[in-house]
């Protein structure tokens, strides 16, 4: 037992290092090689950590940070109930892939912020329109996923819930949970894009948030202030991905003991 968790342990502390070292020696090396600097527009990065705390541990988080990541949220939150349910009936049933195939080849390949300049005069520049190009930024890596996971399910898994004569309910949600490795790997997909998604609407069309307050520094010549905004962007990807991975972890732990790769994470 205690050699387990000493295992545990040890393997916890590799992961950390692994994670953290490059990292921090880029880090390192920006802060050294940058000390001396005398340009304006690459300022020390002593002067951006020092702008990091004046900005960002203040009224302005409150301000600028929470309403992103409420957009964030609930943007992606939509993309995730769409793509889900669109690309279980897409992956299902031939008939919808076939019908739906043209018009999803065509809005796959269309940059969410092409659409900003239409919902500006069709919906205006409130939050609706933020919610609406993250949401289908994000949404394509999610349904093609999930199509594809619905699609490649093992035929013997179907014959054998329709042998037991199980409810309908029940065979789609059996079909549901065997398509969720795939699920995960484009929700995963769809978090980075919702993040730059949601800080081009703000750089574009609004008064508050990340994007926003990013371009404002540039605008004004606050160049280590605009750094440090770059900093947070980075920061708050890099926290909600590890979350995201955390989830996905605990949630595929039946993937993962069936296929033998208990150890693999």
């Amino acid at each position: 037992m205690k050699a387990t968790v000493v295992a545990g342990l040890n393997r916890g502390a590799r992961g950390v290092g692994l994670a953290l070292g490059l990292p921090v020696l880029l880090f390192t090396a920006w802060w050294v090689f940058s000390a001396d600097s005398t340009s304006i527009f690459l300022p020390p990065l002593s002067r951006i950590v020092e702008a990091f705390g004046q900005v960002w541990f203040s009224e302005v988080f409150v301000r600028d940070v929470l309403p992103s990541l409420r957009r964030l949220a609930a943007g992606y939150a939509a993309a995730l109930l769409v793509g889900v349910g669109v690309g279980y009936l897409v992956g299902r049933w031939s008939v919808v892939r076939d019908l739906t195939s043209p018009i999803l080849a065509y809005f796959r390949v269309l940059p969410a912020p092409v659409l900003i300049p239409v919902l500006l005069v069709a919906v205006g520049i409130g939050d609706a329109t933020k919610l609406i190009v993250i949401a289908v930024g994000a949404v394509w890596p999610i349904l093609l996923n999930t199509a594809d996971g619905v699609r490649a399910v093992d035929e013997v898994q179907l014959d054998t819930a329709a042998a037991y004569r199980l409810r309908a309910w029940t065979r789609h949600g059996l079909i549901l949970r065997a398509a969720t490795p795939q699920v995960f790997a484009g929700a995963r997909q769809a978090l980075g894009i919702s993040l730059i998604v949601m800080v081009v609407s703000e750089m574009l069309m609004s008064t508050d948030g990340l994007g926003f307050t990013v371009i404002r520094f540039q605008r004004t010549f606050a160049i280590p202030e605009m750094w440090s905004g770059v900093l947070l962007l980075g920061l708050l990807g890099f926290g909600l991905a590890k979350v995201f991975e955390t989830i996905e972890r605990r949630a595929l732990r039946w993937h993962r003991g069936a296929t033998g790769r208990e150890e693999s994470w």
